[in-house]
């Protein structure tokens, strides 16, 4: 079974943010269909791709409308096959990073040192933090062949 295509719209040359979500979302299908997907998989994709081509919202909601697909989709692939795009990890352990080890680590600094206005520090500490394992998971994707050759920007 193979991933329909996407149908163009009239009007999306004319907003600029909706043709490169269009342009992002039909590279990340050329990629897809590259790897050889599972039948449920494939149809899950199909279902998905049908409604954006039947339905008739354009500009903004359009826009917003395909992200949300390709979000769901990406986590779909990332879940089911482990296929990722590139950059995935780094992006994910990127707020991760800052949340799970920055913070905690400010609070560390701010406590030990008396003052709470140490709490900045730990925030770029979990960025480096985070941006090395991510960096390091991705690295892995790409020699095990998990990666997709398509990177998204959010």
């Amino acid at each position: 079974m193979e991933i329909i295509e996407l149908n163009q719209k009239p009007g999306i040359d004319t907003n600029v943010k909706l043709k490169e979500a269009y342009i992002q979302f039909e590279s990340l299908l050329f990629e897809m269909r590259k790897k050889d997907l599972p039948e449920r998989l494939v149809r899950s994709i199909n279902q998905d791709i049908e409604a954006l081509n039947s339905t008739s919202i354009s500009g903004y909601a359009m826009r917003k409308i395909i992200k949300k697909t390709q979000t769901k989709m990406i986590k779909l692939l990332e879940k089911e096959l482990k296929l990722v795009p590139k950059n995935y990890y780094r992006n994910l352990w990127l707020a991760l990073g800052m949340t799970a080890f920055g913070l905690p680590i400010g609070v560390a600094f701010g406590t030990i040192l008396g003052n709470m206005a140490f709490l900045g520090i730990g925030l770029p500490m979990g960025l480096a933090l985070g941006l090395a394992i991510g960096s390091g998971m991705d690295n892995k994707a790409f020699k095990e062949g998990r990666q997709l050759d398509v990177e998204i920007k959010y």
